[in-house]
């Protein structure tokens, strides 16, 4: 009977895994690897902000399953994830069960609301591509009401738009609000002028952007401000409403739109493993990744909380390296072995965009700000992309953008849209 290795969730650790695992066990008749996915592609979580400014086209950050495997001798399949049973080694799919000898359980990450009341129905959540594209559309289609609406505290809240969290994610989105709001719209809505638009980017810590060296994040504060965001530091969420959100239980913003991008914890399946978990739910593994007590189970990506790296950040480049461990422990274990490569959190710097021709660049010993950064910034994430396809279609992108106008087109029919449908204004939660 084969040896079944078992991947659940094809973001950067689960499709590194199975890259860096199919050379050495794809070939072997005894052995067959197979890669689980609720979507059949990849998604370049770095660009996604992007998508909301249309600055890219949505599906040129993301890549066929199929086309990444090309000729690798590894079995995908599309299907949920319902549970997962260590101890009779089986992973329950919605097509049916599937046992494994090794599992790898790389699943991401999960919106973390804090139990804020009204943050899960009222909010924008912004992980998946369909998020992004729901957000977009719907950023539009307040634009177009907020044109016409005669009542003035309407067309106010059709015109603030909130980003609840002041880390990369919810920057990044801000910054390209920014560019989107104050560049196009401002120039194409005639009736919607510069000093009507309201970007509010709310941050219940003293600062933004944890873990950027003090003076960069500083300076990124001080460039968003100028660019007319308005950071508002120690403002902690307590409420959010159909139209707005309560800031430390005294004030509230009244809003069409509000964007959480303030924290995550693991998958709800990840939560729910044996063992022992950190505060977001993260299984806490040893340096192998193994789960303790069950060391065919490796966790990997935003989902695992290594003993040598607690405190290593949810990012691409520790997904990626928690694959090629993954996938070096499970080879060693099928060739009679045990488990070798550990994982030891090196930083490797950050790079946050703030809109258009503008980032700053945290590398090593080198920090540096402004349009040169923008462009080490593009070239490295351009770099990153799966597939010179999808690496000239960004490419192509990136140029277009700064030639012509955005593309405005609603592509999609926006829902729960109290002007187009008010019976149906119950929450934003798509």
């Amino acid at each position: 009977m084969k040896q079944r290795t078992v991947i659940l969730g094809a973001g950067f650790a689960g499709i590194q895994t199975a890259l860096e695992l199919e050379p050495v066990l794809g070939g072997n008749p005894q052995h067959e690897i197979v890669l689980v996915n609720d979507t059949n592609f990849f998604l370049f979580t770095p660009l996604l902000p992007e998508i909301a400014s249309s600055y890219i086209n949505p599906r040129h950050i993301v890549q066929p399953i199929r086309d990444i495997r090309g000729r690798r001798n590894f079995e995908f399949r599309r299907d949920d994830v319902r549970s997962i049973d260590v101890a009779a080694r089986r992973v329950m799919l919605a097509g049916g069960p599937l046992e494994y000898a090794s599992l790898v359980v790389a699943l991401g990450s999960e919106a973390e609301y804090f139990g804020v009341p009204g943050a899960r129905e009222f909010t924008f959540d912004y992980k998946t591509l369909e998020q992004a594209v729901v957000l977009r559309d719907h950023v539009i289609d307040c634009c177009e009401h907020a044109e016409h609406v005669a009542d003035a505290a309407a067309r106010a809240r059709l015109m603030t738009f909130v980003v609840v969290g002041g880390g990369y994610t919810g920057v990044e989105i801000a910054s390209e609000l920014q560019d989107f709001l104050f560049g196009y719209v401002v120039s194409r809505y005639r009736r919607l002028p510069r000093s009507e638009i309201r970007l509010v980017v709310l941050e219940a810590a003293p600062e933004i952007l944890r873990g950027v060296h003090p003076s960069l994040a500083g300076h990124a504060a001080k460039y968003m401000r100028k660019e007319g965001i308005e950071l508002r530091t120690g403002a902690r969420v307590t409420r959010c409403l159909a139209a707005g959100v309560e800031i430390n239980g005294a004030e509230t913003i009244h809003s069409e739109t509000v964007i959480w991008a303030s924290g995550v914890r693991a998958h709800r399946l990840v939560a729910s493993l044996p063992g022992p978990h950190d505060r977001i739910g993260r299984c806490v593994v040893n340096e192998f990744l193994q789960l303790e007590g069950h060391p065919e189970v490796f966790i990997a990506g935003d989902s695992s909380a290594a003993t040598t790296a607690l405190d290593a950040p949810r990012v691409a480049p520790v997904a990626i390296q928690h694959g090629k461990i993954a996938a070096k422990n499970i080879a060693a274990i099928a060739a009679g072995g045990g488990a070798a490569a550990s994982y030891k959190y090196e930083p490797m710097g950050m790079l946050v965009s703030l809109g258009m021709n503008y980032a700053v660049v945290d590398l090593g010993g080198l920090k540096f700000s402004g349009y040169f950064a923008w462009l080490f910034w593009n070239a490295v994430h351009l770099f990153k992309l799966v597939g010179f396809k999808k690496q000239i279609q960004v490419a192509l992108d990136w140029m277009l953008a700064s030639v012509f106008p955005r593309d405005a087109s609603i592509v999609r029919r926006p829902r729960n849209c109290k002007f187009c449908d008010p019976p149906q204004a119950a929450s934003h939660h798509q």
